[in-house]
């Protein structure tokens, strides 16, 4: 890779010509481009990092599988073969759903690698004038070292949909309103119960507001608005004193960024009449290797409230000072909860007993590479997935696999209430029926492009987008979209011509999940070890 980079560093651009174009190395990324190489066609994956798997292997290592039965095809391949490396059949279980990110990374490039898959590193969209269209058809994409990509089929698998975007298919972000699409669940929330302060903290101390509190309008309930669920980093933390670095204190640290904070934890103590555990201020999931997964909790927690809103379409500048400000945030929180005064003494010794793993993310000084990006961009396209499609209206005739996770928004807003405190708005747990993901909801509208799938930004409303958007479903419906590609490709066909039902047949040979039953896994994960030649082999050292 050094010697290419440096040839366009100097001028010397580099043109290749791909039968798939996969830009952003993300779960659905890596699963599109393992299923277009496996077809025989020629394909590159474009990752503007320097690291494969987006959430799936930066940080989100406690996966969110919903209801294991409906997850099949390359992404329960995954999980099998990463249960290969952790030799779970030892203890008879089949697969390994919660993961070291190093080994789930792993098992990735190894994938990859056998499909014979180009993976270029470094590789990121130019900002402007990255995409060049012949009428309805992406011919070339351009990345900002000066090589071309041209290809037959394009996929956007990045978090943000940039390729999408400059192809001008149309989409949108934020909150639609309940009246939109007649969904219950949709724009500002009434009540938000979960992730609540359950005690009264003020906004504002000598009639100054406290940080972290917004003092806009919180709007009307089913109000449509442009805020985005919050975005944080998932932990990868270890109790091993052996492998562990101390919470590192962020370079601008400043304690009273997190004075709501501090009152809460007073009020709590004083509520329970004992300090907080630390699992009440992050969610603490146990992962091989004594490390843990660590995630939002609580009323204020690693969750960076209303700190996103520009995200989605802002710049590459704008895009890198949020991520900065996000990986100030979620450091300062453990380092407070560590350090802090204010914390009570049991509260502080527990955090201190956690830090960084030294064998994880080794370029990125332990720190997760990837910013989690709950939702950016949802595409307007041939199907927008709706909130019915999650409830009521589960069976779709262009299934391409499943969805069983629950309308999970996390809080978008806070807000000072009509008593002067401070209140969370926007969280959503609705629990879903395991559903079928229609084929449709990764395509443009036809007039816009004919050549291009969106397996991560795809088409849904805010409401089904917090279901459909877990890693498995990501790589489900990245499965899909690389075997769609052979399919238009060999047939000279858009993509939304392509044959349904030979995409589904297809589809069903390779392990894939369309009915929720408890034998349908079974089935899936017999077909999958029959496909897996020879399979993956075990790297685990037990002692």
């Amino acid at each position: 890779m050094k010697p290419l980079l440096m040839l366009a560093a100097l001028g010397f651009a580099r043109a290749e010509n791909y039968d798939v174009v996969v830009y952003g190395a993300t779960a659905g990324g890596v699963t599109s481009a393992i299923a277009a190489g496996r077809q025989g066609l020629k394909t590159v994956l474009l990752e503007p990092g320097r690291h494969v798997g987006g959430m799936a292997t930066g940080g989100l290592s406690r996966t969110d599988v919903g209801r294991r039965e409906v997850i099949g095809g390359l992404a329960l391949e995954f999980y099998y073969r990463v249960g290969i490396r952790y030799e779970v059949q030892r203890f008879n279980n089949p697969v390994a759903w919660f993961y070291e990110p190093k080994v789930g990374e792993g098992v990735m490039v190894e994938m990859l690698r056998q499909a014979g898959v180009t993976l270029l590193y470094g590789h990121r969209l130019k900002e402007s004038g990255g995409v060049s269209k012949e009428g309805a058809a992406i011919r070339r994409v351009a990345m900002e070292n000066g090589e071309t990509f041209d290809g037959r089929i394009f996929i956007d698998a990045s978090y943000e949909g940039d390729l999408m975007a400059q192809a001008k298919v149309r989409y949108t972000w934020g909150r639609e309103a309940m009246d939109q699409y007649g969904e219950s669940l949709a724009g500002v929330r009434d009540r938000t119960p979960k992730h609540q302060f359950s005690v009264e903290v003020p906004a504002r101390v000598d009639g100054k507001l406290l940080p972290e509190i917004s003092a806009d309008p919180v709007g009307k309930p089913g109000q449509a608005d442009r805020r985005v669920q919050a975005y944080n980093f998932r932990i990868i933390a270890t109790n091993v004193p052996a492998n562990r670095i101390p919470w590192p204190k962020p370079a601008n640290y400043d304690p009273w960024r997190y004075e709501v904070l501090a009152r809460n934890v007073v009020g709590l103590a004083a509520e329970k009449g004992r300090a907080p555990v630390f699992h009440e201020m992050t969610l603490i999931a146990p992962i091989p290797g004594g490390k843990a997964d660590f995630n939002n909790q609580g009323a204020f927690s690693t969750d960076y409230i209303g700190k996103n809103y520009e995200y989605p379409e802002g710049s590459y500048a704008t895009r890198a000072r949020i991520w900065r400000d996000h990986v100030e945030y979620v450091q300062g929180y453990y380092y407070f909860l560590a350090n802090d005064p204010r914390a009570p003494k049991e509260l502080r010794e527990e955090v201190r007993d956690w830090g960084l793993p030294k064998d994880e993310y080794l370029d990125t000084q332990n720190w997760p590479h990837q910013l989690y990006v709950r939702e950016a961009r949802r595409m307007t396209g041939e199907y927008v997935m709706l909130q019915k499609d999650l409830q009521t209206d589960l069976t779709k005739p262009d299934a391409i696999g499943m969805g069983s996770y629950n309308s999970d928004s996390h809080n978008v807003q806070r807000f000072i209430n009509a008593r002067g405190f401070a209140e969370n708005e926007g969280d959503m747990q609705v629990p879903v029926k395991p559903y079928q993901i229609p084929y449709r909801v990764m395509l443009p509208k036809r007039a816009e492009v004919e050549n291009l799938l969106v397996p991560v930004c795809f088409s849904a409303s805010h409401v089904a987008y917090s279901s459909l958007r877990m890693e498995p479903q990501y790589m489900i419906l990245g499965h899909a979209a690389g075997v769609a590609a052979k399919l238009a490709i060999r047939d000279s066909k858009p993509v939304q011509a392509v044959d349904v039902a030979e995409l589904q047949a297809l589809l069903r040979k390779q392990g894939a999940v369309f009915t929720f039953t408890p034998t349908e896994q079974i089935d899936a994960l017999g077909l999958i070890r029959s496909l897996l030649r020879p399979p993956a082999p075990a790297r685990f050292n037990w002692e």
